[in-house]
Parts: C-alpha cells; sequence; structure tokens
C-alpha cells in the first residue's frame, strides 16, 4: 500500500485509531473524531446570511466523557510528521488540554506542554502512544491533585443517553469550577456572555458536586420568578424530586437542592427574612444567577444572604460583571475563573451577530425650546428651557417623537416580516404604554385582528407579564411587539427576537450588554440566524467604550425620507465609531417608575405636548466583515480585494474553475469568506452566473446572464452527437441551469424529479449515456462548453 496515495481521512482510519486502540483508548467513549469546536461565525449581507468554515479538530481525546485532555490533528502523507502541529496547537488552546499530536501515518509527533525533562516535542512511534492513564496521572501530577480531589474533578458529567456534548467553552467553565472547588476555592465567578448556556453550566456544577457528595445542600439563587420557573422545568429537571423551590416564606429543610427568588426570603422586616430559618452552615454550594444585580453590593439583600452563608463555595454567574466604585463582583469573588465574551461568542458562531439602524430625531439632537407662556395640551405652563433627549419621555413627552418612532418601526417590519418578535425598550412605564398605543395605531390592522399584537410587558401590569410566556415560546405567534422598559432587560429567553428598539437613554454598559443580549440567541428552526437594534436615543455609541467586546455587522442612520431597511453598502461610508467620546455616567440619576414591580414609583412632573413636529436627520451605513473588521468601501469593492487574495490571475481562476469537479464546492467556499453573489448580481443588474461575477467584478470582463450562456451553447450545435433521450436530458439540464443556476446540474438526484422522471428512470437516463460515468463525462462536457463562451 502506497501511503502517498492515501487521503488524510485514510491516514485516520488506517494508522491512527488503530494506535489509539492498541494503547487502550476506548474509540466509542474516549476518542471524538472531526470533533466540532465552533459553528462558523454568522457573516449578514442585507437580509442574507451565510456562516464561515468551522473550526474542527480531527480528534479529541478525552480521559472521560466531556473531560477532553489531548487534540491530534492529521495530515495526508504528503505532509511531513509535524506539519499538523501549529493547528493543532490553535485547537489545544481553546480546549486548554496539555497533550497535542500531530501525524502523517508514518509516526506522531507529542507536543507535552506540562513537560518535566525540557523536552516540549518529541516523535514517537505509533507502539509508543501513550494510554489515558499516561496522560491523567501526568495531568494529575501537575495539578498536585490529591486521591480525593482528583476523583472530584473526574466525576462523571450529566447524560440524558444522547451522548450530546457541551461546547467545548461550557466544558472549560464546568471543569474549571470543579477543578478550583476540588483545590479549596470557596469564591468563585464566571463570565459568559447571554445566550451561551450559563444555566446549563450551572447545572452540570452542581450536579456533578452532587453526585460525588463534594456538596450536599445547594442553593441556587435568581432575582426573576420567571427565571427561577424556567429554570426548574428545563434544566435543573434531573434532579427531580430531590429539588424545591422556596416559596411562600416557608422554609421546608427536607430537600438537597433549592432554588429561590431572593426576595422570596428577604425584607426589610427580621420576621421576613427566612433565609434565617436555615442554619449557617446549612447550605454548603450557592449559586447567584446574575449576579452583576445586587450581590456584589455591599449594602444590598443578596450580600446578607450570602454573608450569612459565608462557609458555603458561593459561585456567581453573569454576562456583565458590575465594576463601578460602589458595587463590585470581582471585589466579593475575585477575579473571574473563566470568561466566554460576546465577541467569542459571535465569532464562534454560536451567538447571532446584528445590525445597528441608527435614527437621529432633529429634536433630540438640536433640542426644543418652548415659546415663552406656552401651555402643553393639559393646560400647565411649560418651563422655558432648552429641552433634549435627556428630557424627552421623561418630563416632557412630544406626542409626535412617539408617533415617528412607531412608524419607522412599523416601516422597518412591513419591509421584513411584520411578525418578527419586537421587544422596544422605553423609559419608563408610562412611556412604554404610550408607545404601546402609538404602535396599535401604526399597525391598526394587525391590532385589530390580534388585541395581542402589541403589548405592554411591564412589572404593574398583570395581562402584560401573563403574557411573557407567550412572547418567549418560538410557537406563539402572539405577542408579536412586546414594549417594556425594565422586566425584560434579562433573563427572558426570547430566542426569535430579531428586532430590537432602543427608545431609552442607557449610560451602563452593563445595562447595555444585557439588552443586547436579549437578541443573541440563534434559533435555526425559526430562521433566526442574526438580528437587528434600531436606536432613537444613541445607546449604541457605547459601541465605541473599550470595554465593549461584540461589533455589530452593520450600522445604518436613514435620513427623514430614506427607507428605513438598509441598502446594500454600495458607497464609501467610511465613518465609523472610533474616537466617540461617551458622556459620564449619571450617578443613580432615578427618571421615575421603571417596571421590575419593585418599589413606589416617584411622581414626576411631566409636559406633554402635541403639536411639535419631529423628523429624522442623520445617515451611516457600515458593514464589518468574516472576521468582524470594518468594511469601508463598497460590497463590489471588498469582493475584490477578497477574491484577488484568493486567485492569482484570471488565468487561475478559470484554470481553477475548469478543473473542479464540482463548481458548487468553490462557490460555496467563496460564499463563507463572506461573498454574496445574490446581491452582487442585483447591483449589477443581471442574472449571472458567479462564474461572470466573478470575472466580471475582478478583472473587468463583460457578464453575460445565464439565459445568454445557454444561447450560446444551443447556437454551437453542441447536441448532435447525443441520442435523441440524451438531448433531451442535456436540453432540460440547460434549462435549470438558466432557471436556477449550476447547483441543479450536480446533483445526480435531480434525475428522479420532474421534467426527468418523464424522460426515464434514473437508470434509463444513464444508459442512454452508456452508464452512469458517461452521464456524468456528458454533464462534465456540457459545462465547460457553458463556460468556454
Amino acid at each position: 500500500m502506497d501511503k502517498k496515495h492515501l487521503s488524510e481521512r485514510d491516514i485516520c482510519t488506517k494508522f491512527i485509531t488503530p494506535a489509539l486502540e492498541r494503547a487502550g483508548w476506548d474509540i466509542l467513549t474516549q476518542v471524538r473524531e472531526e470533533f466540532s469546536l465552533t459553528n462558523g461565525r454568522i457573516i449578514v449581507r442585507g437580509q442574507l446570511h451565510t456562516r464561515a468554515k468551522n473550526k474542527r479538530a480531527d480528534y479529541v481525546l478525552f480521559y472521560k466523557p466531556n473531560i477532553p485532555i489531548a487534540v491530534i490533528e492529521a495530515k495526508d502523507n504528503n505532509h511531513s510528521v509535524g506539519d499538523g502541529m501549529q493547528q493543532a496547537l490553535v485547537y489545544a488552546d481553546m480546549l486548554q488540554v496539555p497533550f497535542v499530536f500531530s501525524s502523517n501515518g508514518d509516526r506522531v509527533l507529542f507536543h507535552n506542554k506540562i513537560n518535566t525533562d525540557g523536552i516540549l516535542e518529541r516523535e514517537l512511534e505509533f507502539d509508543e502512544m501513550p494510554s489515558p492513564n499516561t496522560l491523567w496521572r501526568l495531568w494529575s501530577d501537575h495539578q498536585g491533585f490529591t486521591e480525593n480531589q482528583a476523583a472530584v474533578v473526574s466525576q462523571d458529567y450529566y447524560s440524558d443517553g444522547s451522548n450530546k456534548t457541551p461546547r467545548y467553552y461550557q466544558l472549560l467553565a464546568i471543569n474549571k469550577t470543579i477543578e478550583a472547588i476540588a483545590k479549596g476555592q470557596n469564591r468563585i465567578l464566571l463570565v459568559m456572555a447571554t445566550g451561551t448556556g450559563k444555566t446549563f453550566t450551572a447545572f452540570q456544577i452542581i450536579w456533578r458536586l452532587w453526585k460525588s457528595k463534594t456538596k450536599k445542600r445547594i442553593l441556587f439563587l435568581a432575582d426573576r420568578n420567571i427565571l427561577v420557573d424556567q429554570t426548574m422545568t428545563n434544566d435543573f429537571k434531573p434532579f427531580g424530586s430531590a429539588m424545591t423551590k422556596i416559596q411562600k416564606r416557608q422554609a421546608n429543610k427536607s430537600f438537597e437542592i433549592y432554588l429561590c427568588l431572593y426576595q422570596a426570603v428577604t425584607g426589610n422586616e427580621e420576621e421576613k427574612n427566612i433565609y434565617k430559618q436555615f442554619s449557617p452552615g446549612f447550605f454548603d454550594l450557592i449559586v447567584i444567577d446574575e449576579c452583576h444585580r445586587g450581590s456584589a453590593a455591599e449594602d444590598s439583600s443578596w450580600r446578607e444572604i450570602l454573608e450569612y452563608f459565608s462557609n458555603a463555595t458561593q459561585i456567581g454567574l453573569t454576562a456583565t460583571p458590575k465594576e463601578t466604585k460602589e458595587v463590585s463582583n470581582i471585589d466579593y469573588f475575585g477575579e473571574p475563573i473563566y470568561t466566554y465574551s460576546l465577541r467569542q461568542g459571535i465569532d464562534d458562531g454560536f451567538l447571532a451577530p446584528y445590525k445597528v439602524i441608527r435614527i437621529d430625531l432633529d429634536k433630540d439632537l438640536l433640542g426644543w425650546r418652548p415659546t415663552k407662556g406656552m401651555k402643553d395640551k393639559y393646560g400647565q405652563e411649560i418651563e422655558d428651557r432648552v429641552y433634549n433627549q435627556k428630557d424627552f419621555d421623561k418630563n416632557l413627552i412630544l406626542e409626535k417623537r412617539t408617533k415617528l418612532v412607531a412608524q419607522k418601526i412599523t416601516e422597518y417590519l412591513r419591509l421584513t416580516n411584520r411578525f418578527d418578535k419586537t421587544i422596544v425598550f422605553c423609559e419608563n412605564i408610562d412611556h412604554a404604554e404610550r408607545m404601546r398605543q402609538a404602535l396599535n395605531n401604526a399597525n391598526n390592522d394587525l391590532a385589530a385582528a390580534n388585541s395581542k399584537y402589541v403589548m405592554r410587558i411591564t412589572g404593574d401590569n398583570k395581562e402584560g407579564k401573563d403574557e411573557l410566556d407567550n412572547f418567549i415560546f418560538p410557537e406563539s405567534v402572539y405577542p408579536v411587539i412586546a414594549t417594556t422598559s425594565k422586566l425584560m432587560t434579562t433573563g427572558v429567553d426570547a430566542q426569535t427576537c430579531k428586532l430590537i428598539v432602543l427608545d431609552q437613554q442607557i449610560q451602563s454598559m452593563t445595562e447595555f450588554k444585557q439588552i443586547i443580549g436579549r437578541g443573541t440567541r440563534i434559533n435555526e428552526d425559526f430562521n433566526k440566524f442574526f438580528f437587528t437594534i434600531i436606536d432613537f436615543k444613541q445607546a449604541t455609541r457605547l459601541f465605541a467604550d473599550p470595554n465593549f467586546d461584540g461589533d455589530p455587522v452593520q450600522i445604518y442612520e436613514p435620513k427623514d425620507n430614506d427607507p428605513i431597511l438598509p441598502p446594500d453598502p454600495t458607497d464609501n461610508g467610511s465613518d465609523s465609531l472610533d474616537g466617540e467620546k461617551l458622556e459620564p455616567e449619571e450617578n443613580g440619576t432615578d427618571f421615575g417608575e421603571d417596571d421590575t414591580g419593585g418599589g413606589d414609583p416617584k411622581p414626576i412632573k411631566r409636559y406633554v405636548v402635541g403639536n411639535v413636529e419631529v423628523s429624522v436627520i442623520s445617515e451611516r451605513i457600515q458593514y464589518f466583515d468574516a472576521d468582524g473588521k470594518l468594511i469601508t468601501e463598497s460590497l463590489k469593492d471588498y469582493t475584490r480585494k477578497t477574491l484577488i487574495k484568493e486567485f492569482d490571475s484570471l488565468e487561475d481562476f478559470l484554470r481553477r474553475w475548469s478543473s473542479a469537479d464540482r463548481k458548487q464546492a468553490i462557490i460555496e467556499e467563496l460564499r463563507k469568506e463572506g461573498i454574496f453573489f445574490e446581491e452582487l448580481a442585483q447591483e449589477i443588474g443581471r442574472d449571472c452566473d458567479p462564474f461572470d461575477l466573478i470575472c466580471h467584478i475582478v478583472w473587468d470582463v463583460p457578464p453575460l446572464s445565464r439565459q445568454e450562456r445557454v444561447r450560446e451553447v444551443k447556437k454551437r450545435n453542441y447536441f448532435t452527437k447525443y441520442g435523441e433521450q440524451a438531448k433531451r436530458v442535456l436540453e432540460v439540464l440547460l434549462d435549470k441551469y438558466a432557471d436556477e443556476g449550476i447547483e441543479p446540474m450536480e446533483e445526480p438526484q435531480i434525475l428522479t424529479i420532474a421534467p426527468f422522471n418523464q424522460i426515464g428512470t434514473p437508470v434509463e437516463i444513464a444508459k442512454a449515456f452508456g452508464g452512469f460515468e458517461g452521464y456524468q463525462k456528458a454533464v462534465w462536457e456540457l459545462q465547460r462548453e457553458l463556460y468556454s463562451a
């Protein structure tokens, strides 16, 4: 057997896998081949999307399921034994495993990050491959684990029998936490972006500590009822009868897993602090969800609970650690043991990227001053001063501003999908109610058909809160649009939310990230791959903050008469957010009631003005490429620049195109680089094949439409060498190409559908070409004829 003729996959199955089996690795439970680490970043152009190439290791070796310990990268035998090492090291760094291998089928290059003999890399024969126990012992010794600690660290994950592996960053968060607790660390902070599975991560941590009997009584704290209920019915369901929810101020001490709303166990009066019914040593593990919202403050109710159970191990979970002069997660929990950011989630393709439509209104930017003695619609004399964006919807209401915002939201939905789930963040409850009315009027046809098309979902309104689950539930059509203030900023798992509207002043980076997190979940079943933010209050200026870690793919600012749907980036919009200065955060300024349901709303004097015109005044478009970097040129220029890197010359492109067995493979590869052929065809204004688009945009070759290419082939009497049945098949293939492009021609299954099945069965059609190989050759020659023009 000549190894040089073997594929990379052959090298794996014939040499690497057998060597692993001989070394004692269980192929079913300890070896994962072609292990996907990422999903591939979602690249957005207009209303279209594609995915960049994902990162995938040839092998990941696990000591036990979900406890990775090594990575192997294979190459075919035309490469050297170490050619895969650098690629393998990238994957090993992502998984943070100490042992890395590269092989070409001759032998193995072994990279040992924790070597004790000063030799980082050495070549091994296949028979020298280390066993699972050998690698685990090296790792345990390096970590200094005792026998008991090693038992905790290697405790099994919960499995529902599907052998589903957590994502790589979840494995890291879970395993690092277990290792830290095994070593005696009692304060732990995990930072994971919204939508990356914090609760699932917490469940696996608790499950493994509970099953190993390291922790026997566990308290999970949250500050929203919906968070507790979602957790019990979803991720924590396997705890079954061992789990309870503390409610009605009753402390039943016969359970092992307790979930609780912190407000349910604390209060201003001593008798309401029912957590004190438990002894200080009752719980040995406390997990605090969304810990940025209170536990870090020294005078908060959460902090009281944490200090009462101070002997317990405490794990804080947050997407946004809060660091201010008054409140600090890090001061209490210490530095995060692991961080997985919004930017990482978007780059890996686990979180949805987003576009931003920034709409600046004239009165917001230029301000408005009443004439002397002017009264509002209720007869109140308006204080004589300049009112600006900070005032609107708090102490001054411009009714035509609210109407314009509602019209712009409706305009966008009409151009996309009027049933896309939408959250509108308002300044306060009063603003959310007025926005509900304005949106009902702007969508009177749909609102009349179903009164739940637009709903205010705020903490003070039972009817609205009752619909929160329906808004979240993907299969539920109504409500479509939710107006809110604070209630939906966190913990609302709205997987199908495709539009977030910011008509709220946001000064806090923590709150901004939480609001963005309402849209970052992906739901492929409901075609949710990206979302859009419409910003009326310049909240997205926070993108310029160095603490923000997840840039938008597009920013668009329409002028007064421009459509709200962002156009394709055909102009040279070179503006960027760099250099924008942030206004200082207002310390604790309370402009009125919020909608969380806590505390009495402060009475605010508001002027209501109904006769002041408001209009849109600005525009900006920005796109970001496959790597998340700002594109400042047109889509054509970006395409040209990308393709010149891919092909040395027109001749190089023609050679690779003509020699490719499947043209569609080239097209798909270029799509992953961020090339969108459909939009380019629209821009050129012709129904062109990707072949013509590339030749025209990069090398200025006049493009032919697909129909013109088909006519050129038919002119040349190309079909005369074939019999009648074969000729009919090729003519239909050409018609398919003219209508749909090259992809259908390359699919053998096309012979099973109309109109081919009217010509004959696939076997009969192949026979007309002298067999299936003859058919494939005829298709390849037909493609050559198509592209020879």
